[in-house]
């Protein structure tokens, strides 16, 4: 494989996050234009190809995914066998996150890949019965923030801005987004929502990216006196004896602060958040919606204010950031796909993020990572709140489990090499 320039996450980008698909069987596809729809829940499990330890046997929509051992799969063990070592697995589907729990609680699975930190000291208990093991594979890569939408553009059907100037005015403030996040008592979120499990976030990435984690990015703890200090540097304040803020021209501050619905540590973090903004005299209305409502906000139309969310990259290395840190990128969540960067910071962004990408000695790339770090701690164009532990579930008679925290599957990411010890 030869690349047109240096490519640092080559081996990252083409041994995980590239897969390898049969030429011989979806050709055909590519060259008449259906290639996105060469493989669907209705295709016949025989045609659907892979390189992987399991192919496929049989999908139920809404009830479960039968995997059988796939009989050419390269890696064999120490003695010589052939893995994966279990001939099937099975992939149920259930409503929601409780209805897992309670199906592993109750042996109906064999593994549980996403224990909440909440659900911990349950699952502590019922490990005691010796049925299953409770995994502790520490920080994850998951990202929890919210942020204010700083688009300067206009709605193509209206012709009016997508954000009102008077708050864009306040949203494209740092010293506002400074305030807000100094605002946040994320102590309280990890202790209201997470059990007393997680650590404080203040910037881009988290302590369980070892490698390129930058541990001395600016830092904002609760601290409301300097929140307001700041807000009062830009003209933002408590006037004439009100109970709410308003701005220099008499703007109240308000906004509505958005997330979805279904996700039950989003949603208390969201109150948290609220309760923690209004503090400083905003009026925050909060108002959680369906997930695919607030996906179209987001991609589609751009009509928010401000939502809370969160990120879980599926890779360590820097490159899987490119589509967040720069402007042009579709999850540049506080202005995206910019036709050139609105901001001097994001255009030193765009930069730095190149750059990294095309240096191959790492600690001259770690250098210029922690940078981008840096200038996303100190500009908060996403305010992040709490990165919570991660643990998970399985069966005590299963063998070879090395939990990790930088995949979902933290139990189970190394299926082919899983067997039972009895």
């Amino acid at each position: 494989m030869v690349t047109p320039e240096p490519f640092a996450p080559l081996l990252i980008k083409f041994g995980a996050e590239v897969e390898i698909l049969p030429k011989h069987v979806l050709a055909k596809a590519v060259a008449d234009g259906t290639f996105t729809s060469a493989y669907g829940v209705n295709s016949d499990p025989e045609k659907v190809i892979g390189s992987g330890p399991y192919r496929l046997k049989e999908c139920k929509p809404a009830q479960y995914t039968r995997l059988e051992r796939n009989p050419y799969y390269f890696a064999v063990d120490k003695k010589g066998q052939r893995l994966p070592y279990f001939d099937t697995v099975v992939f149920t589907v259930v409503p929601n996150m409780n209805a897992i729990s309670l199906r592993f609680l109750s042996g109906e699975s064999d593994a549980h890949d996403r224990v909440y930190p909440h659900e911990y000291e349950h699952f502590k208990d019922e490990a005691k019965k010796g049925k299953f093991t409770v995994l502790e594979p520490g920080t994850g890569l998951e990202m929890n923030f919210f942020w204010f939408n700083q688009n300067t553009n206009f709605n193509a059907k209206t012709g009016k801005p997508i954000v009102a100037p008077a708050k864009l005015k306040w949203f494209r403030d740092v010293k506002f987004r400074q305030a807000c996040s100094y605002a946040v008592d994320r102590e309280s979120i990890i202790k209201s929502v997470y059990a007393g499990r997680g650590v404080p976030a203040y910037s881009y990435g988290t302590p369980g990216n070892v490698k390129w984690f930058n541990p001395d990015t600016q830092k904002f703890p609760y601290d409301v006196d300097k929140a307001k200090a700041l807000l009062k540097e830009i003209g933002i304040e408590k006037h004439n004896g009100n109970d709410f803020a308003t701005d220099a021209d008499g703007n109240p501050i308000e906004f509505v602060l958005n997330t979805n619905t279904g996700n039950e540590s989003r949603e208390k973090t969201a109150v948290l958040v609220a309760h923690d903004l209004q503090e400083l005299g905003f009026k925050v209305t909060f108002q959680p919606i369906e997930f695919n409502t607030l996906i179209t906000k987001i991609n589609d139309t751009r009509d928010y204010e401000c939502i809370l969310m969160g990120l879980a990259p599926t890779s360590t290395d820097p490159s899987g950031g490119l589509n967040v840190v720069k402007s042009d990128g579709y999850t540049h969540q506080w202005f995206p796909r910019q036709p050139t960067p609105s901001t001097d910071w994001e255009t030193r962004l765009d930069y730095l993020m190149d750059e990294q990408n095309k240096t191959m000695d790492y600690a001259a790339r770690k250098k210029i990572y922690d940078e981008v770090q840096a200038i996303l701690a100190e500009q908060q164009p996403m305010i992040f709140t709490v990165t919570p532990m991660y643990y998970a579930a399985i069966r005590s008679d299963v063998g070879n489990v090395r939990p990790s925290a930088l995949t979902y599957y933290r139990g189970t990411w190394n299926l082919e090499e899983l067997y039972y010890k009895k």
